[in-house]
């Protein structure tokens, strides 16, 4: 709970905050550090001014903050009065939170009334003391911010939670520890006010007493006031404008404030927003987990490197010293190297964890503050801070991005001697590999015999050059798009060969390939240049069908021992370019109606193809056709099907259609238009039809003299 104290101190006063309002900008601030950081602006900048003016900009337009911004150098730690040459700069100041604050211009006026209701001076303005975003006040002064009912109610439980004994309220001097609680009087006693104060007789003889913590526990759980809206006080908030982003009551609803505005229900959005904030919490619980778990391991890795400088050292000073009082002189200068290394990697994990630790404290007070709004029972106020928690949590857990997690420094002194060179060459020795001088290995060479496509697939084999001697800890294989785009990465381990699938069609591809090791990367290899069939020759898919699908044939024959439909996939997808392939009725009993066409990996199996939003289909009987798909039929077209009969299923990528054949003839118009994405051929049948597909067909010659023409 201490990591979270620092989200319940005002960035003004730097004690916690009382009676905190939520600027525009998501900030917090006390209503009393508010009214004391006010600015008064000149006339002619104030919204009374513009409007007299005739600029006809809206009260709403001055809650811009970037188009009220005052300030052009908030960073500087000095700021202006944008537009008024003769006014003065005025220096900020810094809170007890180390937040800079631009104090008043002048002193407020005395008044007699509380913070909340004393009158603000015309012209007002407040600089978020944070992010130092200004915006000018308009009538309703600081009671047009909304109040922050969560985080108050978070303090309390936080500083009862850090209170000591609960002291009796009723002791004139030196109060003693409470020792029962009336839940009726809603007073704490000790036992001889107790007795003087509530005897157990009378009336009083019917007041429930508990225990002082259950007492406190019963007082924290206890309904807040429901919030009001800041624009009618008198009215509860009962709706929450989304485009807003706020709480409203039903009669801003009525004055019109709202009416091109999405409004739903608090309660929901409430609901929605808190599930909202745990999710965010569940990824940044992980990063914390994590980060707990990383920091074991640089403790670890000090021990670790204690250890093996120790080691290390004492294998140089036994070297040192088979070399006699020549090596005496040497040994010390090593012995400084080695020591310089072992401080060098000391002071390297040390910052990391010294930085480690702090952006977790800091994650971790975060989750705490997090977890305590989210056990706050006032949806509008809630509603009111969500939106920023969530965005901080996400913006936390980006900062646990890739490589913070990574130690910057291992435990290894990659260093070695070599005592072999004779006693006249021993002011000449000296470490004879050092870590960041270590070669990386040569440029691998591609086996182009073993290289080789097939379909859209495409295999690489690799290998080091025979009198290389510097390992490779694995390599890098990389190719472009296959239409001369940017290289990218598609295998990265210790094999010398790979295959890579799902490549386009009648597509030039560029491969190569590189190695690497602890101290880096090889050049990369010559280019191979791979061209991937024109024609796609593939068989039915046994692995994602239907169970009741029977295969024979080598997977090119299919039928069904269901009387229900049941769809049989293509192994292999499209993406891009032109495809056609036909399929053969080999049998065909009781005119039932077959469908072809294509679909997605994850379309149903149980039900004729077309039926859901995942195909593209023609279903078919032995007197006319259909075409489907989400369960829409359309085009009915004469001409049927019966046993030997030819269907024929074009996809056309290129132009986005697709189109059918009955015997060689086109079967109705173009059956689809603007299909993209990944397809699979595909077929629905049931026990009465068995069919066989025939691949690697070319396009039918006047489909392709007619896409010329086109």
């Amino acid at each position: 709970m201490e990591e979270m104290e620092e989200e319940l101190k005002c960035p003004v006063c730097g004690s916690f905050y009382r009676e905190p309002i939520i600027l525009p900008c998501s900030h917090n601030i006390c209503q009393a550090c508010a009214r004391n950081i006010l600015v008064q602006t000149p006339e002619s900048e104030s919204p009374q001014s513009r409007r007299a003016s005739g600029s006809g900009v809206s009260d709403y337009d001055y809650l811009d903050l970037d188009k009220m911004s005052l300030y052009s150098e908030a960073d500087s730690g000095y700021g202006s009065y944008g537009g008024f040459a003769s006014a003065p700069t005025t220096p900020c100041q810094k809170s007890p939170n180390g937040v800079r604050v631009f104090p008043p211009a002048m002193p407020p006026p005395p008044t007699h009334l509380s913070p909340a209701l004393a009158p603000v001076p015309r012209n007002s303005c407040i600089t978020c003391p944070q992010c130092h975003r200004s915006l000018i006040l308009d009538d309703r002064g600081l009671r047009g911010f909304p109040k922050n009912r969560v985080l108050e109610g978070v303090i309390d439980r936080y500083q009862q939670s850090k209170a000591a004994a609960l002291k009796c309220q009723l002791c004139e001097k030196a109060p003693k520890e409470a020792t029962v609680m009336c839940e009726q009087c809603d007073v704490f006693y000790c036992d001889p006010c107790r007795l003087r104060c509530h005897p157990p007789r009378g009336p009083l003889a019917k007041h429930r007493l508990v225990p002082p913590a259950q007492g406190r526990v019963s007082r924290r759980l206890s309904p807040r006031k429901v919030s009001t809206c800041t624009d009618h006080e008198l009215e509860n908030h009962s709706m929450y404008c989304v485009q807003c982003k706020m709480p409203v009551c039903y009669q801003c609803l009525e004055e019109g404030k709202h009416s091109s505005h999405e409004v739903k229900a608090l309660g929901a959005m409430w609901k929605l927003h808190k599930s909202q904030l745990s999710q965010a919490l569940n990824g940044l619980s992980d990063r914390a987990k994590e980060a707990k778990e990383f920091l074991v391991q640089l403790r670890n890795m000090v021990q670790q490197i204690q250890e093996n400088s120790v080691e290390f050292e004492a294998c140089l000073v036994a070297q040192c010293d088979a070399l006699i009082d020549a090596l005496n002189r040497r040994k010390a200068q090593l012995l400084a190297r080695v020591n310089k290394e072992h401080e060098h990697k000391l002071k390297v994990v040390r910052d990391q964890i010294s930085h480690c630790t702090v952006k977790l404290r800091q994650t971790t007070g975060l989750m705490e503050y997090c977890l305590e709004v989210i056990k706050e029972n006032d949806p509008s106020g809630f509603l009111q801070i969500s939106d920023a928690l969530i965005r901080r949590v996400h913006l936390t857990e980006d900062q646990w991005g890739k490589g913070t997690l990574t130690p910057r420094m291992t435990t290894d002194f990659d260093l070695s001697l070599d005592n072999s060179p004779l006693l006249q060459s021993i002011h000449q020795l000296d470490f004879v590999q050092m870590k960041a001088s270590s070669p990386v290995p040569a440029t691998p060479i591609l086996q182009l015999e073993e290289c080789c496509t097939h379909n859209n697939s495409a295999t690489l084999s690799w290998k080091q050059p025979p009198l290389s001697a510097v390992p490779a800890e694995g390599y890098i294989l990389e190719l472009d798009d296959g239409n001369g785009g940017q290289f990218r990465e598609v295998y990265v381990g210790k094999e010398t060969m790979c295959t890579v699938d799902g490549l386009h069609f009648n597509s030039t591809y560029n491969a190569r390939v590189k190695a690497f090791n602890k101290t880096g990367v090889s050049q990369y290899s010559k280019t191979l240049v791979l061209q991937t069939s024109e024609v796609a020759w593939f068989a039915f898919d046994p692995g994602s069908a239907h169970s009741d699908i029977i295969f024979s044939n080598d997977n090119l024959t299919v039928t069904c021992s269901s009387y229900d439909d049941r769809v049989v996939l293509g192994k292999t997808g499209f993406s891009k370019g032109v495809h056609y392939w036909e399929l053969t009725v080999d049998r065909y009993d009781n005119h039932p109606d077959p469908a072809f066409g294509v679909a997605r990996m994850d379309v149903m199996k149980d039900v004729m193809l077309g039926k859901d939003d995942k195909a593209w289909a023609m279903y078919v009987d032995n007197n006319r056709s259909w075409f489907m798909h989400n369960n829409s039929h359309t085009n009915r077209t004469e001409g049927g099907i019966t046993k030997g009969a030819t269907i024929g299923v074009l996809l056309d990528l290129n132009r986005k259609t697709l189109t059918f054949f009955i015997n060689d003839e086109q079967q109705g118009p173009i059956a689809f238009e603007n299909v993209e994405g990944l397809f699979f051929p595909a077929v629905s049948l049931n026990r009465n039809v068995q069919v066989t597909l025939h691949t690697g067909l070319p396009v039918p010659d006047f489909y392709s003299s007619r896409a010329s023409i086109a």
